[in-house]
């Protein structure tokens, strides 16, 4: 016999129902406190960790709808096994890892301290002292103004070439998380 995850009672047939997006196992009494959820029927073939068609077809489909409109792509890519998968991240610009150094030199080249900095810019001087520490990353909006007002790059434009030295990755030329993975023994 099962308890009910509500009320504690002893049940021998649970139903899930999800109560506030926690999916619970309760008893027949404790059915009304949230919305039943239907469970598959074919629940011995599909786990947590599949790799069979429903999962690559549910994210084809999450992925034209986050692409705006690009869903031939996506379509030709889901059918593709060579074609590498995009996600959202492939249109962002990296951030170069020594942009606080990069920041401070070039404030320092144009003879401003951090305050005056921050007055070009219309932004708090204590960002600009946070920036420069690396303590904090500016947005798109301050990374904008500060390449613009102080003339300098801050996107990682090698970051292609740190993919390059990896020597793990199947013939196909995607790689999986064990061929990304180091150990620490």
């Amino acid at each position: 016999m099962v308890q009910c995850e509500m009320c504690g009672a002893e049940t021998s047939s649970p139903k899930t129902i999800k109560v506030e997006g926690a999916k619970l196992d309760v008893c027949s009494n404790c059915t009304d406190f949230g919305t039943e959820v239907r469970q598959p029927s074919s629940s011995s073939t599909s786990t947590k960790y599949s790799t069979g068609s429903s999962s690559s077809s549910s994210s084809s489909s999450g992925q034209s709808a986050g692409s705006g409109g690009a869903s031939s792509s996506s379509s030709s890519s889901s059918s593709s096994s060579s074609q590498r998968r995009t996600d959202m991240f492939d249109d962002m610009d990296e951030l170069a890892p020594d942009y606080d150094d990069l920041v401070r030199s070039a404030r320092e080249d144009k003879s401003l301290s951090q305050s005056d900095l921050a007055n070009e810019l219309n932004e708090k001087s204590s960002l600009i002292r946070k920036i420069e520490r690396g303590d904090t990353l500016p947005s798109d909006r301050v990374q904008t103004k500060l390449e613009r007002f102080l003339e300098i790059d801050l996107s990682a434009e090698g970051s292609s070439g740190d993919d390059s030295e990896w020597s793990g990755g199947s013939s196909s030329g995607s790689y999986t998380l064990g061929d990304v993975v180091k150990r620490k023994d």
